[in-house]
């Protein structure tokens, strides 16, 4: 399994977590390379254990999932977190989200759909609902980022617009026929230049900003 993305399991609950490793382990191309009860313990799993896709629950004892993002950000460890929340924790989406979070699953998902979940985060997609992209956007403000597009190049505004369309890398560079490394290039010049974190703030940013590929 030496091509398998490597997930990382982080919930309170034993049952939860023996659920989703009984599932994910079927998977030909998921390999569970850990497990976490708490966000402290999945922070300092990711770090050891360096996965490309972190499983985080949102209410956890002690530090919690939005805290344990905040902290994986600071590390700059490069794993993609994937939220699982239940529907009526939807609200704490919005934060979890902020703190750089690729998307979010609900706890009773399809066991299909998680698993195409996780390829979908790890190929760099962003996995973001409309009623969650409105939240996001109505609590900035009305003149958010406007004056910092304009340092944008054409084609920055090209890869930016295909961001929002939730492309991944390898995507973008099909469809501008260019090299993943001068897309990732990009990205990073766009993300420096409107003073942004991560790909879904850039998404929302090109969203209320009417920039779309």
């Amino acid at each position: 399994m030496a091509d398998a993305i490597k997930v990382l399991l982080v919930d309170d609950h034993q049952v939860v977590r023996r659920g989703l490793r009984t599932f994910l382990e079927v998977q030909d191309d998921i390999e569970v390379v850990g497990e976490a009860a708490d966000g402290a313990e999945g922070v300092a799993r990711a770090e050891e254990l360096r996965p490309e896709v972190v499983l985080m629950d949102v209410k956890m004892p002690g530090m919690d999932g939005v805290e344990a993002l905040r902290k994986l950000r600071e590390l700059a460890n490069p794993a993609r977190v994937l939220i699982v929340t239940s529907f009526t924790e939807q609200r704490t989406v919005v934060p979890a989200l902020r703190a750089g979070a690729a998307g979010y699953v609900y706890k009773d998902v399809d066991p299909d759909a998680l698993a195409a979940a996780i390829r979908s985060v790890h190929a760099g997609h962003i996995l973001l609902q409309q009623e969650v992209a409105d939240a996001l956007l109505s609590q900035e403000g009305p003149n958010s980022g406007q004056g910092r597009g304009g340092s944008l190049t054409e084609r920055e505004r090209e890869v930016l617009g295909l961001i929002a369309d939730g492309r991944s890398n390898r995507e973008i560079a099909r469809a501008l026929v260019l090299s993943e490394k001068t897309v990732k290039t990009h990205v990073s010049n766009i993300l420096m230049k409107l003073d942004l974190a991560d790909r879904t703030q850039a998404a929302l940013w090109a969203v209320r900003h009417g920039v779309t590929g």
